[in-house]
């Protein structure tokens, strides 16, 4: 079954008119049209950790149910990470992954039921040191090694790397590093700060950068997506 993953740093839904509009997100979202979404910067960041994206417009607009890993009654996302889900896809447990940091920084696990298979989802946003994101992708890696079930997994997010080896070293021969594109910002794309990686066995349809009128102007970061076959048995 081809499954399609997406990372969107939405930037607290503030787009680069300077206008905080979540009907634009989610507006982008159905563009991107994915099976599991990771949203970075997600909830405001002081005060009551207010959600950029309202639950109830969620439901309303979109056949996505958030992975409940909220901090906060407000919030939606763990150090605003989240995790979406379209309908019908199963969640079987989800946890925070606490991130050794300097500012507030965190990453979000979901384990998940497809055709009856396990699969394991992290969304994350790392640090800008990168002395930092190096320590944060070897405590995802440690987390992961701890869960119960080994099952196919997919890391995404908002590496905050510019350079095409820096915290990626710290992935061995097991997984893959996705590039789809310059993403970020998204005006004029220079970065590709935004990854998907994978372990093995997964087959890659394709992956690319969701370029529109609207995403061009969101956030300043645009969404990236690979579309990818579970491996076989």
């Amino acid at each position: 079954m081809p499954l399609t993953f997406a990372s969107y740093n939405i930037h607290k839904a503030v787009g680069l008119d300077r206008r905080r509009d979540h009907e634009r997100i989610l507006r982008i979202l159905l563009e991107v049209d994915a099976d599991i979404v990771a949203l970075q910067e997600v909830d405001r960041r002081f005060g009551r950790r207010m959600a950029a994206l309202p639950l109830d417009a969620i439901h309303a607009a979109t056949d996505y149910t958030p992975v409940p890993l909220s901090m906060k009654p407000d919030s939606l996302g763990w150090h605003g990470n989240a995790l979406l889900v379209r309908k019908g896809i199963e969640l079987l447990e989800a946890a925070p992954v606490d991130l050794p940091v300097l500012e507030p920084r965190g990453a979000v696990r979901a384990d998940l039921a497809v055709e009856g298979r396990r699969v394991r989802v992290v969304g994350m946003h790392l640090d800008l040191s990168g002395l930092r994101r190096r320590q944060q992708v070897r405590r995802v890696l440690h987390h992961i090694a701890q869960c119960r079930e080994e099952c196919p997994t997919v890391l995404l997010g908002d590496f905050n790397e510019w350079s095409q080896k820096g915290c990626f070293r710290e992935f061995g021969q097991d997984w893959r590093v996705l590039a789809p594109g310059r993403s970020f910002p998204s005006r004029r794309p220079m970065a590709q700060l935004d990854r998907i990686i994978i372990s093995e066995g997964w087959e890659v349809r394709g992956t690319n950068v969701h370029r529109s009128a609207l995403s061009a102007i969101g956030s300043d970061h645009l969404p990236v997506f690979a579309a990818l076959d579970l491996p076989k048995k």
